[in-house]
């Protein structure tokens, strides 16, 4: 339980203590720790195993660019593989488990991978499993399949919530360092719409990990100053825990807020939060990645970035170890070194690749100058560190520092590519950013304290000036700017032992070195063939010692050697966050009809039309079987009434001057001569001709029509007509907008149709045959005044009537309807009820409007009008498309009445054998029809209007079944329309 590399107490609550385990240890933190800054503190340097050696990893840096401390953390079925100890925070009952080793971490039995590297070099996957052939299912995939993998699933379903949401600002600063903090009090000062967003739990980057001031006070103190100030602001947003992973277009970020994986409990609150954030203006602060040396065993835990130990010592008031060195090749490794010595930590040696004298005083420590680190011992702890001039330094930790890479990920999010800098050795953000981004302070290339935080504030005034804002004139903060001077040096050539670059991946310098003998010479090509990068940290501590080294292999200078692409996500964002709450249920939108409430109080079951949830069916007592309802539904409604909610069909209002033209272009038939309160059935081609969909459209005043379109084509019906109206023809006078949401409508069908509706529609509305005909339209009042619209319109072949009232009255109205029914034994029936009697009486629905018919296939032919023109009539004119022999709609009925029809079910004339070659058409639909006793079906046949009582085979390679069908007319009830117009 004790802390015994806890050695201040930093920037955390020491007078809170955290229990936690890490593999069922039992040790303490405090709060305002890290899991990785905890573990340290325990003395715990063994953390993880690598992926493809399975060697001792330690915690190598304190950020987000973590390689090697990946953990499981909680259990059960909230365990979270794979994430990085270095950024996640401590709270009290936290469970952390290692991963990626079989048997305990301390004995990996994978380890034996180790002692087979030789054959495991690069690309040995490609090489190797290619022979024998037939050993790649059977053996080799299953082998590394199992082998594969960092953490593992629960495979249990996920207990928390996700969110998603908008945000809005004029300028977005990514990260919360000194160039940030200094960027966001600009604009905050100016009054612009500001969010701040880091994804550290405590803004302030380098400032609480640095002993530097800021205007006379201590870094930290600054930044909580700071921090005060910007939330006092009502126009500004901070927003810690946010990792900004993404840069769009149009000023779009993508940033993912981890809300409560800090609590042990989330509550009701949702676990993550996935932002959209629209911004204007962006500055980039988000500061720079140190970048280790390559050298021989250079992966031993206890091995870290300097920057890092630093970091753990002022924030955390943690050392690695109690006997530390130093290997630098520039001025900051020192000032690691000068803090580890303030803080009473016992450094051994700065051992400086450079010929240079000491950078700082650091009491106790040997300087050691124009040497390197060559070697190390230790294989699950380091316990000394062997030099090229062959001095060997016992110690338990080696903080390294190679430089520092600015973090230009964002900048390239859109193709943007870095440049070379050689003042400082590193890529800096190119001339390409995304639109409206300008980047600052050591993403920038400023990586001393005072350049970033001139630099913060003068990026942000030059965009909230482009924005129209006034800048504050309040001068910014005064600091100075530290030593940084250094010497590029990438790897120690004189290392005869395997040296890492990235730890993660086990990808040495030999990898690197090989690719180029195997001519994988493209920084791409390399990247894939060693795995180079291709983690979960992406390679940010790896990434640029390999192109160095590839740079060096094949002659050319770095930034002609160039780098790999950067894209989205900046770091790893968890697939239950980009799901947000689309999940089980609510796996996508669903919107529910009127009369929902009703229909589940009375038995309904639902099924999922386009993102509509509709009644497929009501179940009674004593049905036994789904078939048992729909052929109750479909008998009643046909020998008394029957009432089905119809809302869902697209509802399109069309006025002006030009409605009536509009329509005409729009619609293959005529529509302009449509006599007001009369309805017409019209069909709509696409550009090349085919039919997209069918329905009605109602003329209820001279300048005014409403359009009834299919449930599925709602939404692509309003969008080509706006298109048409907008941009073909721009000048007519006709103006669109969509009511489907606006109005209940439910269809009455059945002979008793007409005497259920007298008892709902106002009295003095006449709705007989003589007033209210066939394909008639009106407004009416029901209820005693309530504003109705009545159709008469039929998709079941009965007479038949649609009435629509506004939609908050819908769920009464179906209860009206159904009470004022109850005398002629009104049933409500569903969907499939509904697909019945449309297939009994040959109306086309979207199984025949597939995309691929036209009107001519439909026998719909002489509905393109030849006095007008029209969308897609030119082209549905075209030869080939006017066959005589051509697929037509026509009905189908099995000789032997005892079986089933099969839609998608292929015809094939007598006497032929049932291949491609001779197939003649296919059955789109097909039903039970309780008034006929037997299965029916539409689909189309060559030259079927022609064919009637042809007997031909059905065949369902699918099904492995074939049958006898008669061609009949698609009008199996009622051929001659006289129940509709009764």
């Amino acid at each position: 339980m004790s802390q015994t590399n806890r050695i201040a107490k930093g920037l955390i609550d020491t007078s809170r203590t955290v229990d936690f385990t890490f593999n069922g240890r039992a040790m303490q933190g405090h709060a305002g720790d890290t899991l990785a800054s905890a573990l340290l503190a325990n003395g715990q340097l063994l953390v993880g195993r690598s992926f493809k050696y399975h060697r001792p990893r330690g915690i190598f840096t304190a950020g987000s660019e973590e390689p090697n401390a990946l953990v499981h953390l909680r259990d059960g079925a909230r365990q979270e593989p794979n994430t990085r100890a270095t950024v996640a925070e401590l709270y009290d009952g936290l469970t952390a488990t290692s991963q990626n080793h079989r048997g305990s971490l301390e004995h990996d039995l994978m380890a034996v991978t180790d002692l087979m590297s030789p054959f495991l070099s690069a690309g040995f996957y490609y090489k190797t499993f290619m022979w024998p052939r037939a050993f790649w299912e059977k053996l080799y995939e299953p082998a590394i399949r199992a082998s594969a993998g960092l953490g593992r699933l629960s495979m249990e379903d996920d207990p928390d919530t996700y969110d998603k949401g908008y945000l809005h600002c004029d300028l977005l600063v990514i990260g919360a360092g000194p160039a940030g903090l200094s960027a966001a009090l600009a604009g905050g000062r100016s009054g612009a719409r500001v969010i701040l967003a880091d994804e550290d739990f405590r803004m302030g980057g380098r400032l609480n990990a640095e002993t530097l001031a800021v205007d006379d006070m201590p870094g930290s103190a600054w930044t909580e100053a700071a921090l005060a100030e910007l939330r006092a602001m009502p126009n500004v947003r901070l927003m810690t825990r946010t990792t900004i992973y993404g840069a769009y277009d149009h000023g779009v970020y993508g940033a993912l807020e981890r809300v409560t994986d800090h609590l042990p409990d989330p509550g009701v609150k949702p676990r993550q939060v996935l932002w959209r954030i629209y911004s204007r203006r962006a500055v980039l602060a988000a500061g720079a990645t140190e970048r280790p040396i390559a050298f021989g065993n250079n992966d031993r835990p206890g091995i870290m970035l300097a920057g890092a130990v630093r970091t753990y010592v002022n924030r955390y008031g943690v050392t690695p170890g109690q006997t530390m060195a130093v290997f630098t090749n520039n001025d900051d490794g020192w000032r690691t070194a000068a803090d580890l010595a303030a803080k009473g930590v016992d450094v051994r040696a700065i051992v400086d690749t450079r010929d240079r004298a000491a950078v700082c005083d650091v009491p106790g420590a040997r300087h050691i100058r124009g040497a390197a680190v060559m070697d190390t011992v230790g294989r699950k702890a380091l316990k000394s560190i062997t030099l090229t001039d062959g001095q060997v330094i016992p110690c338990d930790a080696l903080a390294v520092s190679g430089g520092w890479n600015p973090t230009v990920h964002l900048t390239c999010h859109q193709r943007g590519k870095p440049e070379w800098n050689e003042a400082i050795d590193a890529f800096v953000p190119g001339a390409h950013l995304p639109a409206g981004m300008v980047v600052a302070g050591a993403a920038n290339g400023q990586l001393t304290l005072a350049a970033a935080l001139d630099e913060g504030r003068k990026a942000a005034n030059a965009q909230l000036k482009d924005l129209g804002f006034t800048p504050s004139r309040k001068p910014g903060p005064k600091a100075e700017d530290e030593p940084r001077e250094g010497a590029p040096v990438w790897y120690v050539p004189e290392s005869r032992k395997r040296a890492w670059l990235d730890l993660q991946n086990d990808v040495t310098v030999k990898d690197i070195k090989q690719a180029h003998r195997e001519n994988f010479r493209s920084v791409e090509h390399m990247k894939r063939y060693t795995t180079l990068g291709m983690a979960t940290d992406q390679g940010k501590t790896s990434n640029i010692p390999a192109l160095a080294i590839m740079a060096k292999c094949t002659g050319k200078s770095i930034p002609e050697t160039g780098t790999t692409i950067f894209r989205p996500p900046y770091t790893p964002v968890p697939i239950g966050a980009l799901a947000g709450r689309a999940r089980g249920r609510d796996f996508r939108p669903y919107r529910l009809t009127p009369s929902h409430e009703w229909a589940k109080a009375n038995g309904a079951t639902f099924v999922e039309v386009g993102n509509w949830l509709r009644a497929q069916w009501f179940v009674r007592p004593g049905e036994k079987g789904w078939r048992d309802s729909v052929d109750r539904e479909a008998l009643q409604t046909r020998q008394t009434v029957g009432i089905c909610d119809v809302t869902t069909l697209g509802k399109i209002e069309i006025q002006g001057r030009d409605a009536a033209a509009f329509l005409n272009k729009v619609y293959a038939n005529g529509f302009a001569k449509l006599p007001v309160g009369r309805i017409r059935y019209g069909i709509m081609l696409r550009e090349d001709g085919i039919c997209y969909d069918d329905g009605t459209t109602a003329r209820m005043g001279e300048n005014h029509f409403v359009m009834t379109t299919t449930t599925a084509n709602a939404v692509l019906v309003f969008r080509r007509m706006e298109f048409a109206r907008q941009c073909l023809w721009p000048d007519m006078d006709v103006h669109l907008i969509s009511t489907t949401d606006g109005w209940a409508q439910f269809a009455v069908a059945g002979p008793k149709s007409r005497d259920l509706l007298r008892k709902v529609v106002d009295k003095e509305h006449d709705i007989s045959n003589d007033a209210f005909p066939f394909m008639a339209c009106g407004e009416v009042t029901v209820c005693g005044g309530t504003p109705a619209r009545l159709f008469r319109i039929s998709f079941s072949g009965e007479l038949a009537f649609e009435v629509a009232v506004p939609a908050r009255y819908g769920n009464d109205m179906m209860r009206v309807l159904m009470e004022a029914g109850r005398e002629f034994d009104a049933v409500p029936y569903g969907t499939e009820a509904l697909g019945v009697m449309r297939i009994e009486k040959g109306h086309a629905a979207g199984n025949e409007l597939d995309g691929r018919t036209t009107a001519h296939n439909l026998g719909l032919g002489r509905m393109v009008s030849a006095a007008k023109d029209c969308i897609g009539k030119t082209l549905s004119q075209r030869p080939e498309l006017q066959r005589d022999d051509a697929v037509k709609l026509v009905g189908f009925r099995p000789v032997d009445r005892s079986r089933n029809l099969i839609a998608g079910s292929h015809f094939i004339s007598q006497g032929r054998d049932a291949v491609m070659a001779n197939d003649e058409g296919w059955m789109s639909s097909v039903a039970w029809s309780p008034s006929l006793g037997h299965s029916i079906g539409l689909g189309f046949i060559r030259s079927g209007d022609a064919r009637m009582g042809e007997v031909v085979r059905a065949v369902s390679p699918v099904h492995d079944t074939e049958m006898q069908v008669e061609i009949t007319s698609p009008h199996f009830i009622d051929p001659q329309g006289e129940r509709l117009r009764a």
